[in-house]
């Protein structure tokens, strides 16, 4: 297996202190409600009743430590990367020659989305599919996410080149497939425009705007809808989304 002489790979296990469990439950049960408008429903954010009931599930019921051990289950590795710690899962394909595919998910989520179709990507026989369709899967978290680290303001456009880089350099793949939903479709597509030497195929199940950039085509008539609907629904309800963008550490609650 290849490796890039600047990054350090180490395995990685999902291990929270009771701690920092306990001092969470400590700051669920201190949770200060809101005053809720008369009959508001939905219509001016969460509805405060099904916050009360997810909040008190959260403190009282959801067990941490089952969750540690499904995480675990998978070979969790970080990586450093030009200073940059990166997380991911790396699973190797039971067949005789698994095509190597890199899944990357998307906001607000974390690796944990792909746990279910891990085991059916890598082991397709044992779910009734063929052995030789098997997959190298490996699912990295995106920098500032789970248990990567963030990257400086304005450097997101970094990671389709730290993706290149794991999967080639480091992991040694001549060739990978990938695919994204949401960010991560994002990025997915980045890859295949920056790296389409390395690239097998792409796969999205969001595709963000067209690509504008250099080479690029006219938009189509479908197109330019498009970016007009997006526009107009980023205005109407996408206030989350703007403050992610612009002011991510500002505190959502008053």
């Amino acid at each position: 297996m290849a490796q890039c002489s600047d990054m350090d790979i180490r395995p990685f296990e999902v291990r929270v202190t009771e701690e920092v469990l306990d001092d969470l439950r400590e700051c669920l049960a201190r949770t200060r409600w809101p005053a809720e408008a008369a009959h508001a429903g939905w219509d001016y954010g969460t509805n405060l009743a099904y916050m009360r009931e997810l909040v008190e599930y959260w403190e009282s019921s959801f067990d941490w430590r089952e969750q540690e051990q499904r995480l675990n289950r998978f070979a969790h590795f970080r990586a450093e990367l030009d200073g940059f710690e990166l997380h991911f899962i790396h699973e190797r394909g039971k067949g005789d020659d698994p095509m190597p595919l890199v899944l990357t998910h998307g906001w607000p989520s974390t690796f944990f989305e792909f746990s279910k179709i891990v085991p059916l990507l890598t082991d397709p026989e044992s779910h009734g599919g063929d052995a030789a369709d098997a997959f190298d899967v490996v699912v990295p978290s995106l920098p500032g996410y789970g248990f990567s680290d963030p990257l400086p303001p304005g450097e997101a456009g970094r990671i389709p080149e730290m993706w290149a880089r794991l999967m080639a350099d480091v992991l040694g793949y001549e060739r990978f497939a990938a695919h994204g939903g949401d960010i991560g479709g994002m990025v997915t597509n980045r890859l295949g425009v920056e790296f389409p030497e390395l690239l097998v195929g792409i796969h999205v199940t969001f595709v963000a705007e067209p690509y504008v950039g250099p080479g690029a085509p006219e938009p189509s008539e479908q197109e330019r809808a498009f970016l007009e609907e997006r526009a107009r629904g980023q205005e109407f309800g996408g206030a989350y989304a703007h403050l992610q963008r612009t002011r991510p550490r500002t505190p959502h609650t008053p």
